[in-house]
């Protein structure tokens, strides 16, 4: 299969075009990080020997010395997942090295010269993808005596904490990369990202993303967080609203868990389990509940004590339309990351768009309704016609630039062209997922058949929910209907 849906003109053209969004915005909102470009795919090894790994993308080898990664699902006939492997000790992670091969402009090769070498621990990461065939994987990069070792990989900003994304159910391969990429753009963070190829234990197991976890910390973490152990005390802070199978000690009940508004559960993330004291665990639930109590309050849009003087608004509305506008509806349900600033204001994260632009699942999503204002939080934001009509104001800037079709599928040409080989090499080892007997997506003819059906599926996706968000944007403004209870509460 040849999946050059177009030439390397593809990734110039993309290349102007983004310059050109950035110049003419650089006094607006969009002038956030460059967009990352891939190796040149054209450049060719003259000599090494047949079969050899020669990728323009890095390697990246994992040696767990044969050991079994722990975290995959234990399944019953009966009962379904009844719990996750483990370590010989009982432990949720094994230890082991990594390399990466990364030679900047030329190609890569197994027997390649290493650029980065580290200890590490790791297990497999995620919820519903821990059933797929191809796992995702959770990185700790440690010192010899088991303290973090931040390092740059693949040119990101130095880190300890790294996730493996193994696109499976995206038969595209891109979905993260894409979103994460639109929304670094237009948002203060979205993670970072790299495409590579992954070794474990000497065997291929086909296109990788590397992803910077969201948190914060020393050596370059990019979101500005503090906290102090000492006196229990915090700068900024980080939490995820999930599903609460993470460990027991970093769940909190704020005030939408106390009184059952929301049956998610809310989990620290920043600080961590090393840092996070009963008292600071505390203090910050309270400061969780502070907000929420507003929020939920009949004055929760009064000008001087009312929401804004909480969360960045910006934050929100763009969170709100790049899951809008890829219905990446668990977002505000499940991984959704929020934190809160040195600036003393809650800002949103992008997180996890394996299943948008009708990937999801369990069922098709409709591509002419609105969810994300029934989500927690949106759900009251809402009702404040200041805060729909900024969205309605914001989304029409971004459809002149990163939510323009043209925008859009000249990212997924350059993003494919971009993958160029390792794309065959991927599906030489997962192409039995294109298969009718490994279909997941309900119902069946959901299911692209091969990787060109793939782009074009979520090409017609973006065209016809675009289409529909420019008919129906402003109808959005029937969720901010005036309150008759706070009216009167005024008189």
């Amino acid at each position: 299969m040849k999946y050059k849906l177009i030439g390397f003109s593809t990734v110039i053209i993309t290349v102007v075009i983004a310059f050109v969004i950035n110049f003419m915005f650089s006094e607006n909102r969009f002038d956030k990080k460059a967009e990352y470009v891939m190796a040149n795919i054209d450049i060719k090894c003259l000599e090494h020997e047949t079969g050899e790994l020669c990728t323009h993308l890095p390697i990246v080898k994992i040696n767990t010395n044969g050991k079994d990664i722990p975290g995959a699902p234990i399944i019953s006939e009966l009962y379904g997942i009844v719990g996750y492997t483990e370590a010989e000790g009982g432990e949720s992670t094994i230890t082991g090295k990594i390399e990466i091969v990364d030679n900047n402009g030329a190609n890569n090769h197994l027997t390649d010269e290493v650029k980065t070498l580290s200890d590490m621990t790791i297990r497999v990461r995620g919820h519903s993808s821990r059933s797929f065939d191809k796992k995702n994987y959770f990185l700790r990069l440690i010192n010899a005596d088991g303290t973090n070792n931040s390092q740059e990989l693949l040119g990101m900003n130095s880190h300890h904490e790294w996730a493996l994304h193994g696109p499976f159910l995206d038969k595209t391969l891109i979905r993260n990369y894409m979103w994460y990429t639109i929304a670094g753009n237009i948002m203060d963070y979205s993670p970072d990202t790299r495409f590579c190829e992954l070794m474990i234990n000497d065997e291929y197991m086909g296109v990788y993303l590397m992803t910077e976890t969201i948190t914060a910390g020393r050596n370059g973490a990019r979101l500005n967080l503090e906290v102090n152990k000492k006196d229990n005390t915090f700068g900024g802070y980080l939490f995820r609203i999930d599903w609460g199978d993470s460990l027991k000690d970093t769940l909190i009940s704020p005030y939408l868990n106390y009184t059952k508004s929301t049956i998610n559960q809310h989990e620290i993330v920043y600080p961590g389990m090393r840092n996070l004291t009963k008292e600071l665990k505390e203090n910050i639930k309270n400061d969780i509940s502070a907000f929420e109590k507003i929020l939920y309050s009949y004055d929760f849009n009064d000008r001087t004590y009312g929401y804004e003087k909480y969360i960045d608004v910006d934050s929100f509305v763009d969170y709100f339309l790049i899951n809008e506008l890829t219905c990446n509806y668990d977002a505000g349900v499940f991984s959704t990351y929020i934190y809160k600033d040195t600036d003393g204001l809650y800002k949103m994260c992008v997180w996890d768009f394996n299943s948008s632009c009708d990937m999801y699942q369990e069922m098709a999503l409709p591509h002419n309704t609105f969810q994300m204002h029934e989500r927690m939080w949106f759900e009251m934001l809402v009702k404040d016609e200041r805060f729909t009509n900024r969205i309605i104001k914001r989304y029409k800037e971004l459809r002149k630039t990163y939510f323009s079709k043209e925008y859009l599928y000249n990212f997924i040409d350059s993003a494919v062209d971009g993958l160029g080989p390792a794309i065959d090499r991927n599906y030489e080892v997962w192409g039995y997922s294109f298969l009718p007997e490994h279909n997941i997506l309900d119902s069946v003819s959901r299911n692209p058949q091969n990787y060109e059906e793939s782009i074009i599926q979520i090409k017609t996706f973006l065209d016809k929910r675009i289409d529909w968000l420019d008919d129906n944007i402003e109808s959005l403004r029937q969720y901010s209907t005036k309150s008759k209870v706070k009216e009167f509460s005024k008189n």
